[in-house]
Order: structure tokens, then sequence, then C-alpha cells
């Protein structure tokens, strides 16, 4: 017992920490440590992707690496242990003493065994689970409990795709009934995505040769045998009368086969899955209404040119982004109302005295909308110097999720990929999105006469819930007023 309590206090675990708010888990990218190396209190030890921002860990106190409990590329639930660190390295024979314990307690019992299969569920798979699941499937035969042992098989037959043994007659036939289990003794073992492929082409996985760790029959091992089985379907030939329907038989098994080679499946996960769940939160919890304008923003494009050679934008970076993000916050200021949020919960709607103004940026690991705080209160060269600090930091992977919070409404410029306009779906929590457009000469009236000009759409779209057509109507048409007229800048900012 002391002996148990003198190891815990050695090694010390380190767990998951919860890096953004309300984050529940997080994907290990990469180890900077690995089993034997000395780490110091604050040291980087590892760099996880949360649901929007890749975060570096850095490990609260000193020792030497005795385990890392998870590889690169799984997904951790917030609050379990990923790293053991042994904090008194000088004391050699108590390190061997930690990874005893937890080996001699399954030993005693073979019920430890679905604790090998709850590891598998934490990541993709382990070899040292499948390989314990192996042992005891080979083993039973010989023990009685024939008619358990029928219901595992026919559970694991069902589960390869063919049909399940027959089950055994009465208790006292127990000696016969080790002979049906006796077939699959030789069962190979595969994980559960590759049972579904082997499932879904028709496949027993008893006649798959396995080529894995361990005997596990793999994805290639599967398509294999299906490729073996189609290709000798010209011998079906062989009889004059049936030749003709034998190659509309052979035809039909090769189809699936074909398309699942050319199918490629991307793990959900990260961004892409963060992306995806407030994505279908917003769209069916915010009823949405969009808006469109189209105005002739010359006079913009002009302005722009302008203000890349003025003295007090030097080293700034200047956009049409720039103009459009504050012609908003301009409409907003005359709109304040479209500003808020709705509170279910207290059934209020919250108007907010400031604006976090959210931009929209790709970024190689999915779409991240982070905001610039109280982007109403800055000056025009400060909002721009926000606003490319904001995408370089976004685009490098740096963004915190404190940045990502908190946001009051949102711009996304879809006119980069040369699209017109769209109909975005509100950012959770937030009252509006607005959609700039691609800038195209076009044909426009402008003075009586039909002249080339810089035209572009806007789509606005707002949550109908406190956003009336009227107020999302202004805060539109004001938007693109001033894009038309930038001069409003100074009349109405």
């Amino acid at each position: 017992m002391t002996a148990s309590t003198a190891n815990d206090q050695r090694f010390r675990e380190f767990k998951m920490p919860d890096v953004g708010e309300g984050l529940t888990e997080a994907e290990i990218l990469k180890w900077y440590v690995a089993v034997g190396d000395t780490v110091s209190d604050g040291q980087v030890v590892c760099e996880v992707e949360t649901a929007k921002a890749a975060v570096e860990l850095p490990i609260p106190f000193d020792g030497v690496v005795h385990e890392l409990r998870f590889g690169e590329g799984v997904t951790v639930d917030v609050g379990t242990a990923i790293i053991s660190v042994d904090t008194r390295p000088g004391e050699g024979p108590a390190a061997a003493a930690a990874p005893a314990e937890p080996v001699a307690a399954p030993a005693a019992e073979p019920e430890p065994e679905p604790q090998g299969r709850q590891a598998v569920l934490v990541g993709y798979g382990a070899a040292p689970s499948s390989t314990k699941r192996r042992a005891r499937k080979t083993q039973p035969a010989a023990a009685g409990a024939p008619v358990q042992q029928h219901m595992a098989a026919a559970i694991q037959a069902e589960m390869n795709g063919h049909a399940a043994p027959a089950a055994p007659a009465p208790v006292p036939a127990a000696p016969a009934a080790p002979a049906s289990p006796a077939e699959p003794v030789g069962r190979p073992l595969a994980k559960p995505p590759v049972r579904k492929l082997a499932k879904d082409l028709g496949v027993d996985l008893a006649t798959v040769v396995p080529t894995g760790t361990d005997g596990i029959v793999t994805r290639e091992d599967v398509h294999a045998a299906v490729a073996a089985r189609t290709a000798p379907a010209p011998v079906a030939e062989e009889p004059a009368a049936p030749a003709a329907p034998a190659p509309s038989v052979a035809a039909v098994p090769a189809a699936p086969a074909d398309l699942a080679a050319r199918e490629t499946r991307i793990p959900v996960k990260g961004v892409r899955k963060a992306t995806a769940q407030a994505m279908v939160a917003s769209a069916f919890t915010a009823p949405h209404v969009t808006e469109f304008v189209t105005v002739d923003v010359t006079r913009t494009m002009k302005l722009v040119q302008q203000l890349k050679t003025d003295p007090d934008m030097a080293g700034l970076r200047v956009n049409p982004l720039l103009l459009v993000a504050k012609a908003l916050l301009v409409a907003i200021k005359r709109n304040p109302d479209v500003n808020a949020s709705w509170d279910e919960a207290n059934q209020e709607i919250v108007r907010k005295d400031y604006v976090n103004l959210g931009i929209a940026a790709a970024t190689p690991r999915g779409l991240i909308v982070p905001n610039i705080k109280d982007a109403g209160a800055k000056t025009l060269p400060q909002l721009s110097a926000a606003l490319g600090e904001l995408i370089s930091t976004a685009r490098e992977g740096r963004t915190s999720p404190a940045d990502m919070s908190g946001g009051t409404v949102t711009i996304t410029n879809v006119g980069v990929f040369g699209v017109d306009t769209g109909t975005p779906i509100l950012n959770p929590g937030e009252s509006a999105i607005l959609a700039f457009g691609a800038v195209k000469l076009q044909p426009w009236v402008h003075k009586g006469k039909v002249k080339p000009r810089q035209v572009t759409t806007l789509a606005l779209s707002f949550d109908h819930r406190l956003v009336d057509g009227e107020l999302g109507s202004k805060v539109l048409a004001d938007v693109a007023a001033v894009l038309e007229h930038p001069k409003r800048l100074i009349t109405w900012g």
C-alpha cells in the first residue's frame, strides 16, 4: 500500500486541459518529447488541435518522460491523462514497479479482456488489444458453456457477413458443439470499418488472407479478395448455353468494388468537425433571412488605390475588404439594434454597444472566424493593422480560442474565389453576416449613360428573431451607400 502511494507520488500524469471555452476534446498533432526525455516546468511537450485552433501545451512539473499515453493523430477527451512523468528519476527500481501493477491485475482473471477493447474506442485501434482478443477467441472452444460459445460465434459471424453456425442441440450435446465453433478458430481479426466494407462487398472475412500486423485483415486485403473473385468471371462462359448471361452476372459485383476502390474516407475532426456542428446548430436554431443588393463600387476601388499611396497607411495592407469592413461598422453605428444576440434561456434580446467584427478566414485546417475586438472604435489605419494581423495569424494556424469568441457580426469575402454572392450562414450567437462578392467590370447606367463600371453584389443574412426585415434592409442599404459614395465614411462616420 505504501509502495503504491509512493509510486503515485513519483509518477505524475498530465491530463488534456480545456484550452478553449467548454471544449470537450482535442487532437494530438505532434509530440515534442519522447520516453526518456527530461522535461522542466513550463516546457512545451506537445501541440494539440482543438475545435478551432492549434495550441501548444506546457507541462507543469519537472521530471523524465515515463510514458506517452496516445500517439499523434489521436483525439483525446479533456481530462484524460496523455503523458506520465517520473518526478524522481534517480530512484531506478520504482520505475519498473509502476508498470508492473496494471499488468499483474489483469493476469488474475480473463475478465479484464473488455478493458483491452475499451482502449481501442479511444483512438483508431491498438495492436496490443487486437492480439489479446485473438488469444481469447482461440481457447474457449475447449472450456464448455456451448450455448455462450454459439452466441459469440453467431454474433461474430453476422459481423463478418456470413451465416451464423447452427445452434447446438441440448446441453448434453456439449461435446458436439465445439465442432461448430472450431471452424472459426482461424477467423481473422479486422477493425469495424473493414468488417463493414467486407459486408457491403459481400466478402466472407474467413476466406480473406490477412496481411496486416498480428493477422489483421486490412482494407487492401478485402479489395484483393474482391478482385480475385471477379477476375475469373470469364470462366463462366465454358457452358455453351448460359454463355450470354455470364457477363451480366460478373458485372454486378464488380461495380461496388470498383467504386469503393475509388473512394477516400476522411475522418471528420478538428476544425471541420467544429464547423459542421456550428453550421448545423445555427441553420436549425436561428431563422435565417438573406437580402441582396448590387452596387457600383467604382469610387471605392479608386479610393483603395489612393490609400495605398497615403503616408498614414504606409506599411499597412489596403484592399477592398478593409473599406467593406469600415462601411459595415458605419452601418451598424447608424442601426445599433442589429448588433445584438438572442438569449434563449432568459427570452431576451441582448444589444451590444461594442462590435467584435468577425472575418471568415480559409486556413489549411479549414474555415475559422476570428474577430477584431471593439472594431467600431478603431481608426482606418488601426482597423487595417488589426485585419492584417488577424488574417496572417489565422493562416499560420496560431489563432487562439479567445480570438474566436465573442463575435457580434461577421464578413465573409467570397469574392476572392470569383464568386458573385451567396447565402451565408450565421456564426452561432451572432446577429448578422455580410457576404462580399467579386468586383467585376460590368455595363452600368452612370449619369444617364451606359458605361463600364466596377460592380459587386452584397448579401446580408440575419437572425429574424431579433432583426426585422426593415432593420436588415436599412443595414444592407447603408453598406451599399457607403461603398457607392465612400465620402459617406466621413459624413456618416
